[in-house]
């Protein structure tokens, strides 16, 4: 993988992502990141992290690989030369 050309808002949703399903891995054991005491509350502020983190990555173009990163360079000078 080219890590150097990927872009800072594929890491951040990646990094969201991992981290709320760590979160809801934990918290499913009895040993979650929040430290919230009623544990309905934790769960649903943990399902809705997830939820969101989950649909965000799901819905934005997230390019890992050298082809992925390649072809999103491409489509961004395609789409530039059409506006000029």
């Amino acid at each position: 993988m080219n890590f150097g050309k990927i872009s800072a808002a594929t890491i951040a949703r990646t990094a969201v992502l991992l981290l709320a399903l760590t979160n809801q891995v934990l918290s499913a054991l009895g040993k979650p990141m929040l430290p919230i005491e009623s544990q309905t509350v934790e769960q649903l502020i943990t399902a809705g992290i997830t939820t969101v983190a989950a649909l965000v990555s799901w819905w934005n173009n997230n390019s890992f690989t050298a082809e992925a990163i390649q072809a999103d360079e491409e489509f961004n000078r395609l789409k530039q030369e059409k506006l000029h």
